[in-house]
């Protein structure tokens, strides 16, 4: 199975009021999105129509006319991050209502702290995989609660480990997945937490380690045989200037039942409007089963 993780997808603002007048900030990345089997990514704001703005430097709430665009291009989000609550809770609920109703599923967000920490499962060509969703970026009142809805977070490490052991053990899982909202932002290199935690998630049973968060790239990893890349950066998000902010990675990897046959990241420049284009000169990491380290590939 070919999976594809995309980072940061802010669709409020400049990419929001684009697909209001018809058009398609996906566009130029469209073949590769369509050649994967599974996409994935991180929904750096809340779809919604109601709620209030929290006292935050930004928030950030889309139209659900967004919703659409998003399932033509995704299969699944991770709503574990420092935006998903930026509108208070009737505003997270609402859109949890929403992407129900547009059938496009989400994971590291739910209706209470058990859905929250509930793995997305994805069966494919044989192969079930489940996909865990975490953040560890402030604010942590964005948590959901016993019978509160919100994310999953994940600086406390036990439930984290206990959620990956529970995805083998309890949902029959083949493959593990964790995508972390985690790091500084515009930090270029991870936290030795970052290093330290992606490891002990390997040594549990995690087949990959996935990050976003820092709206920069942050390299990857491979740890016994198994890589860890720590953040995509950017991927859909208007507002930045650096080009260290308007670089970020996909990743695709293939998979089967002894984990993660092979990956590679590629990358893409965002323009003005946030809008990502990809870079087919430009070197990424990828490696293969094996692999001792991550290997820089070039071009497609």
């Amino acid at each position: 199975m070919r999976i594809a993780f995309v980072g940061d997808i802010m669709v409020a603002e400049t990419p929001g009021e684009r697909i209001e007048r018809g058009e398609d900030p996906f566009a130029p990345l469209a073949p590769w999105l369509r050649a994967q089997d599974v996409r994935v990514g991180n929904l750096e704001c809340v779809v919604a129509t109601g709620g209030t703005a929290e006292a935050k430097p930004y928030t950030f709430r889309a139209h659900p006319r967004t919703l659409p665009v998003l399932a033509r291009y995704f299969d699944g989000f991770s709503l574990a991050n420092n935006h998903s609550g930026d509108f208070g809770e009737a505003a997270f609920a609402e859109q949890l209502a929403l992407m129900r109703a547009a059938g496009l599923p989400y994971f590291g967000g739910g209706d209470d702290l058990e859905a929250a920490h509930r793995p997305w499962l994805i069966e494919r060509n044989g192969l079930r995989i489940a996909l865990l969703g975490y953040v560890e970026f402030k604010p942590r009142s964005f948590e959901a609660g016993v019978s509160r809805p919100g994310v999953a977070w994940g600086s406390e490490d036990e439930q984290v480990i206990e959620d990956i052991v529970a995805a083998r053990e309890r949902y029959d899982a083949d493959l593990v997945i964790p995508f972390m909202h985690w790091g500084w932002e515009e930090e270029g290199e991870p936290s030795e937490r970052q290093k330290r935690f992606a490891r002990e998630m390997l040594d549990a049973g995690a087949d990959m380690v996935v990050g976003a968060h820092p709206h920069v790239t942050q390299g990857a990893e491979i740890y016994k045989g198994k890589p860890i890349v720590y953040s995509l950066g950017n991927f859909l998000f208007n507002g930045f200037e650096t080009e260290a902010t308007r670089t970020g990675w996909t990743l695709e990897a293939t998979l089967d039942r002894n984990g993660v046959a092979s990956w590679r990241t590629r990358v893409v420049r965002l323009d003005a409007d946030g809008t990502p284009h990809p870079d087919v000169d430009a070197e990424s990491p990828c490696g293969e089963r094996g692999d001792a380290q991550a290997k820089v590939c070039h071009g497609r």
